[in-house]
């Protein structure tokens, strides 16, 4: 994404036919998407999350989902365990509408879109589906690029 790699690091759970969201995975919790040590995304530069400004860094990712309604959360914690949440310590929140797609046995992030200063983030597990938009140099004049999930 432009000048600045994005990394990030988890764990899979597989779903084996469970009920995941709002059954194994209660709605209204904090959530370490991910197994083992707290899922990471790291920044080499700093950038914008559905407009709103990250500085570069490592982040644990934790996530409060809802059936219509997820918060994504990045933590200044990176280096913990998948549970407990570590309260306090947040970078930023943002709410988000999950959607529905095909069935991901195995949790996923990926990039179903990357261009010259942005970026889509796929939050996928199961049939949920969680987009998350970022763009390269947060503050920047310039607001193009991809927009998902506006009203």
């Amino acid at each position: 994404m432009g000048s600045v790699l994005v990394t990030v690091e988890y764990n899979r759970p597989v779903a084996r036919g469970r009920r995941l969201f709002g059954g194994i995975v209660p709605y209204g919790k904090e959530w370490n998407p991910g197994a083992d040590a707290a899922s990471t995304i790291g920044f080499s530069g700093d950038v914008e999350l559905e407009d709103r400004p990250v500085p570069k860094g490592t982040y644990s990712i934790w996530a409060i989902p809802g059936p219509e309604e997820w918060t994504f959360v990045l933590s200044h914690a990176a280096k913990v365990f998948h549970e407990p949440y570590p309260g306090g310590k947040d970078a930023l929140r943002l709410s988000l509408r999950p959607e529905t797609g095909p069935h991901m046995e195995t949790l996923g992030f990926y990039f179903p879109m990357v261009d010259a200063d942005s970026a889509l983030l796929y939050l996928h597990w199961g049939e949920t589906v969680v987009p998350i938009r970022m763009r390269a140099g947060a503050g920047r004049a310039d607001r193009g690029g991809p927009r998902h999930n506006e009203d």
